[in-house]
Order: structure tokens, then sequence, then C-alpha cells
């Protein structure tokens, strides 16, 4: 298993917004949940090249969305295939993203949010050593959530 990183195509990104159905509270997460969202998403143009997909063996397995803050700082926005999600999967996704950011980009400080009620997430985020920063609230999803945010801070570079 090797996961791959390309640009987001077009068939990838109607895939996850039509296909990827999380089910429950996590339900809150399919694309369609939110129209605006949808829309950028589907735009090519709004995607620009700062999203990818994520792919392992050649199958689509998830996505990510940078935001450079500064040179050595990135938000993302991430989603894993709905039938991986809550099998243990998430470490080693994360954990590929995180090396490919560092690895391509030489990010230092990676920035995330999500929702308060996603424990789940939450615990996986602090297992690779995300640290809370804030809560704060956003409209979305035709309501107002909880977000917490977060970060990490990538190993320096060794002494040479």
């Amino acid at each position: 298993m090797n996961h791959t990183f390309h640009p987001l195509t077009q068939d990838q990104a109607e895939q996850i917004a039509f296909e990827w159905r999380y089910e429950g509270e996590y339900a809150f997460y399919n694309m369609d949940a939110d129209e605006e969202d949808l829309a950028s998403f589907l735009d090519a143009k709004e995607r620009g090249d700062t999203t990818f997909a994520i792919l392992n063996d050649d199958e689509l397995i998830g996505f990510v969305t940078l935001h450079f803050e500064s040179v050595e700082t990135v938000s993302i926005g991430l989603g894993m295939r709905p039938d991986l999600t809550g099998s243990g999967n998430g470490h080693r996704f994360l954990a590929s993203i995180l090396t490919w950011i560092e690895a391509t980009y030489g990010t230092r400080t990676v920035r995330l949010a999500v929702a308060t009620f996603n424990k789940r997430a939450i615990r996986l985020y602090r297992s690779l050593d995300f640290i809370p920063e804030e809560t704060f609230v956003q409209e979305t999803n035709g309501g107002v959530y909880s977000f917490l945010s977060m970060k990490r801070l990538q190993k320096p570079p060794p002494n040479i």
C-alpha cells in the first residue's frame, strides 16, 4: 500500500461530492451539506492547484486541500473515503499527508479545524502531535457549529 498525491481531477471531485456518503452525525461532512462548499469544491478554478487526490495503489481514498498562510505555515482541509473511516486507517492516512507536505513544501506548521463533536478525529489529531489552539463558531451546513482549531509543528530538520 502506497499513498500518492495528485491534483484532484473534476471526475474525482464529482465522485467525492456525489458518491461519498457519511452516516449518522458524520453526515455533516457530506459535500452537499453546504451549497457554497459544494460549489467551491466542484469549481476547478476555485480548487486551483491546492486540492489533491490521495490514492492508495491507484484507488481514490481521500483528498487534502492546502491554504498557505505563509512559507512556514499551511492550513489543511481533508477527507477520507467514508468506508475507510472509523476502522483505524486515520493515523496512516494523516501521517502520509503530513510527510508529503513536509517533503513537498518544507512547511513547518500545519493547522486544521475540526468540528468539536468529532471526538474521533480530535483523538487522531492529538495522537499525531496536534495541539488545540481555540474554539470558534462558524455558520455552515445550514446552522452554526463549534470548531476547534489545532496546530502541529513539523519536526525540525537535523543539524548538519
